[in-house]
């Protein structure tokens, strides 16, 4: 079997998992507090920052501290779990399949389920910030190339954390420590950012690059800045090494 055949397989076992509403559940619920306390967006103009920015700003920075990557550790261990729920990866692995390759398609359609929920984020806003805008005869609709930028720099930016919990889900067979580890990681990340050596902990680089986004924004903020030498070399190395730890520990056990 090729790459592209593993991650057809890996698509057909998603339909039938709840993997699907654990991404599109979070955004919905994460919007709802934004419409409501969008009036307390007006209280941010002292900062120097506008009405329409801050409502993008606040809700993004939800979704790239806790919302996202805690979806992300969920999505791993439930992932890991349909080849491990009635020995599926025996099934798998007695075909003429390479474990190596069946690591790296169930990656990728981490990765693609990943994408999906930026996406549904993206759709999610328009109605939420046209609701909000009716609510306060305020237009909070911001220009869709920033939404763009911002949402892709967040998801690209996330590929060495999602590789880390793909690491952490495969190393650690029992869900409920891999998923505590997982979400362990994302509390640091507020402290991390705020260092300087900030790009050896991908955990906290999604939440960086809406924080540096605010910085701009906002006249009255603290801008952080992104320097891609040495922060795209070390998020590079990071993701290599965690995807060859994830693809020797792969059906190791099940292996032997």
């Amino acid at each position: 079997m090729n790459l592209l055949s593993l991650i057809n397989i890996e698509f057909k076992k998603i339909k039938r998992s709840h993997i699907i509403w654990i991404i599109i559940i979070p955004i919905v619920i994460l919007w709802i507090p934004a419409i409501i306390n969008s009036n307390m967006n007006f209280e941010m103009q002292a900062e120097g920052i506008s009405p329409e920015n801050n409502f993008f700003i606040q809700s993004f920075i939800g979704l790239a501290w806790f919302m996202y990557p805690a979806t992300l550790v969920i999505s791993t261990v439930l992932l890991n779990q349909t080849e491990r729920s009635n020995k599926g990866i025996l099934k798998m692995l007695s075909l003429p399949v390479s474990p190596t390759l069946l690591c790296i398609a169930k990656f990728i359609v981490l990765l693609l389920l990943a994408a999906v929920q930026m996406v549904f984020m993206i759709i999610i806003y328009y109605p939420s910030a046209a609701i909000a805008s009716q609510m306060n005869d305020y237009q909070l609709m911001i220009s869709p190339l920033i939404i763009l930028k911002e949402t892709g720099l967040i998801y690209l930016s996330s590929i060495p954390m999602a590789a880390f919990f793909w690491m952490i889900a495969t190393c650690i067979r029992t869900p409920v420590f891999s998923v505590g580890i997982g979400l362990a990681s994302i509390v640091p990340s507020v402290l991390v950012m705020n260092t300087k050596l900030w790009y050896v902990y991908p955990m906290c680089y999604p939440f960086y690059m809406i924080t540096a986004l605010q910085g701009e924004m906002a006249a009255n903020f603290d801008t952080f800045t992104i320097k891609l030498i040495p922060w795209i070399p070390i998020a590079i190395i990071i993701t290599i090494i965690c995807l060859i730890i994830s693809c020797l520990f792969f059906g190791k056990a099940e292996r032997r």
